[in-house]
């Protein structure tokens, strides 16, 4: 029997099973696919996270960010160096991932891909969990099993607070000019953005509507965005997928489990930032669980008020941010984006140097006089 079996590899699960491991606990990770497997995700990753483990990230990183361009309708261009410590980190998900779940392995952890988990079964005091190759037994759970897994289902998280966002993705190969640079455009897209990312090789290229409305035509948008990239994504790939954005405080454990990752639904509502707050649920995951072992009978509860309390909080300013800034855009993107500040502000929001609980208040205060004239 396992001390913790963690069901999906993403940063939450690789993340989680890196802590719990180097804390001497025996760990199974459960992973439906085979790694490394491809993940549509814009890939820009906060430097924030290296403060959270004790290993040299650079062999998954592929480009590194230090400036930001914003564009109102290909027009209207905001160009901004952010002036950060350390630049955005751009990854490739199939890389990044089986990474750092390479690193949970190198402390004792194990993994097995290629293994789709069919149900679980709590069996007293530890869980029974039922895979098409047979069934293991672990004293603990951590669903990280994405946007699109059932364990929060199988689990009986029913009444989640749980907004989806949407989104389309491309990898378009290509010769890379300014891999410094990330692109963001406001007003092709309703109710979100649309992105360009360096990476070595090519660009992520993608659109994202974060707080509902009408439906839109996500690839001609994408299409007519990345012609003026001179890219052609009719020629790649497409991948849409949901998002589960934070949406409020809520439950993240039952008994002998915990959600983690997009699973707790922990993806920035303005922003749509996932791996940060993947990570940082890990290794909350992998902390209180760790507590949970020694006898702490409050642990898992302890757990989600963690969360709520160190990232939630957060989230509910961001969430006042995006439902201003989404449904008046250009006056968001005058009064915001344009101010000299807007850029850098957003860079180190991006980064993790900034909180949104620092500027949003003084931020809504200067958009909301703007929608009443």
């Amino acid at each position: 029997m396992y001390d913790c079996i963690i069901i999906g590899a993403g940063p939450a699960g690789g993340t989680a099973a890196y802590h719990l491991a180097k804390r001497g606990r025996s760990v199974l990770v459960l992973e439906k696919e085979s790694l490394p497997r491809y993940k549509p995700c814009g890939g820009g990753v906060s430097p924030a996270i290296a403060q959270w483990f004790d290993f040299d990230f650079s062999p998954a990183i592929s480009v590194k960010v230090d400036s930001l361009r914003f564009t109102w309708k290909l027009e209207d261009p905001v160009e901004a160096k952010v002036g950060i410590k350390e630049p955005v980190w751009m990854v490739r998900r199939d890389i990044f991932d089986h990474f750092l779940v390479q690193q949970a392995q190198k402390q004792g952890a194990e993994l097995k891909d290629y293994t789709e988990v069919t149900g679980t079964e709590l069996k007293g005091d530890y869980w029974q969990v039922n895979t098409a190759n047979g069934s293991v037994t672990g004293r603990y759970l951590i669903a990280a099993d994405g946007a699109k897994g059932p364990m929060a289902k199988w689990l009986g998280f029913k009444d989640r607070k749980r907004r989806l966002a949407a989104a389309l993705e491309a990898e378009v190969p290509a010769e890379v000019v300014n891999n410094n640079m990330a692109h963001f455009e406001f007003g092709l897209l309703k109710n979100g953005y649309i992105w360009n990312f360096p990476k070595a090789d090519g660009y992520s290229i993608g659109v994202g509507t974060f707080i509902g409305g009408e439906p839109q035509d996500f690839k001609k948008i994408l299409d007519e965005y990345a012609k003026s990239f001179n890219l052609d994504v009719k020629t790649t790939k497409q991948y849409g997928h949901p998002i589960c954005l934070w949406d409020g405080n809520q439950t993240l454990h039952t008994q002998n489990a915990v959600l983690a990752g997009e699973a707790a639904c922990v993806v920035d509502p303005f922003t749509a930032e996932g791996i940060r707050p993947s990570i940082f649920s890990g290794v909350l995951a992998a902390q209180f669980i760790h507590d949970a072992l020694s006898g702490d009978i409050n642990a898992l509860e302890n757990y989600t008020q963690a969360i709520n309390e160190q990232w939630g909080t957060d989230m509910a300013w961001a969430q006042k941010l995006a439902g201003t800034f989404y449904r008046f855009p250009s006056i968001g993107y005058k009064v915001g984006v344009k101010r000299p500040s807007g850029a850098q502000i957003m860079g180190k929001i991006l980064c993790g140097e900034l909180r949104y609980g620092d500027v949003v208040g003084r931020a809504l205060k200067r958009l909301i006089p703007s929608f009443g004239g």
